[in-house]
């Protein structure tokens, strides 16, 4: 096993379970300056966070194991999908499970924990959240499985590394396919993360919530691993979209001088695309829930279209 690869991994995931609540704090900020209004510390969801691990857990009467253990299950699951994404290097320890539909699966993973402890107490607000969110996600991993096969065909590989070290070593070319694919992967990613204009993060009114819905029985440090876990899985997103449409600066060796550059890149991609993120939700307005699969078909249309627009005008470069 090379050395460098595995410091390398173990950066990687330390640098995903430590940026994960800044990246999300940053996110508030921004939307708190464009909207006018007093910006929340840059550091609240750290201190959200050590606050729930300190409280006492209370659980209702009928929980089951299942909803006990769901917390971890998705924490772990986000915490792995953050660290096989090749943000620092193609060089990683987990580069070999690094694979595009892995990856759909462990989003996938987590979200029937979710669902199902979302309706294991028997809530009407946690069983109303689950079927949303079976039902945005039966919408939206098939485009983003779609925005993989797009860039695999470029890559003529579905492995993450792959895909990442073929776009960082050819020529400066123009890929229209990946506008498109770039394009369905935002409105994907605004789904899979529970943002505006798919859905709030920050309201709980019953009408509109989706992810909210599911943890309301939620307490302590189980609430805290969840709120982690969601911050992970946008980090995860972000680094995902870093990877596939602005991979420059993604080396393909593990050592420290090209690790820090790497570092540094990402730090700065990372803000723009959390300033990019809080300006679409200023500039968008909450759609009402019989409208995302409009909003999740149109980006499955995209990401075909993408792969058509790369196997008719992009084939034989």
């Amino acid at each position: 096993m090379n050395f460098y690869a595995l410091i390398a991994q173990l950066i990687e995931l330390v640098a995903a379970l430590l940026l994960a609540p800044l990246l999300v704090g940053w996110v508030n900020q921004c939307r708190a300056w464009l909207q006018n209004r007093t910006a929340p510390p840059l550091l609240q969801t750290y201190f959200t966070l050590h606050k729930l691990f300190h409280k006492e857990v209370l659980l209702a009467h009928n929980a089951s194991p299942l909803f006990r253990a769901a917390p971890y299950a998705i924490f772990a699951c986000m915490a792995l999908a953050s660290a096989i994404v090749p943000t620092l290097s193609t060089n990683l320890v987990l580069a070999p499970a690094a694979d595009a539909i892995a990856f759909v699966g462990l989003f996938a993973l987590a979200r029937v924990f979710i669902a199902l402890a979302g309706m294991d107490v028997g809530t009407s607000f946690g069983s109303l959240g689950s079927r949303r969110e079976m039902l945005i996600g039966f919408l939206a991993e098939p485009a983003l499985l779609m925005v993989f096969f797009t860039t695999s065909l470029i890559s003529h590989s579905t492995s993450l590394s792959s895909i990442v070290q073929t776009l960082t070593r050819t020529d400066l070319i123009i890929y229209p396919s990946l506008a498109f694919a770039g394009t369905a992967f935002t409105m994907v990613s605004l789904a899979e993360n529970a943002r505006v204009p798919v859905d709030n993060p920050t309201t709980h009114l019953e009408l509109t919530m989706i992810h909210e819905a599911m943890i309301l029985e939620y307490s302590g440090r189980h609430l805290a691993l969840i709120e982690w876990a969601a911050s992970l899985k946008l980090f995860a997103y972000s680094c995902l979209g870093i990877a596939l449409f602005v991979p420059f600066g993604i080396p393909a060796t593990a050592q420290p001088a090209d690790l820090m550059l790497a570092a540094f890149y990402m730090l700065i991609k990372l803000a723009i695309g959390g300033f990019v993120l809080a300006l679409i939700e200023t500039l968008s307005a909450k759609m009402r829930i019989f409208r995302a699969p409009e909003f999740l078909g149109t980006a499955f249309l995209l990401a075909v279209l993408a792969m058509l627009v790369h196997l008719l005008l992009e084939t034989g470069r």
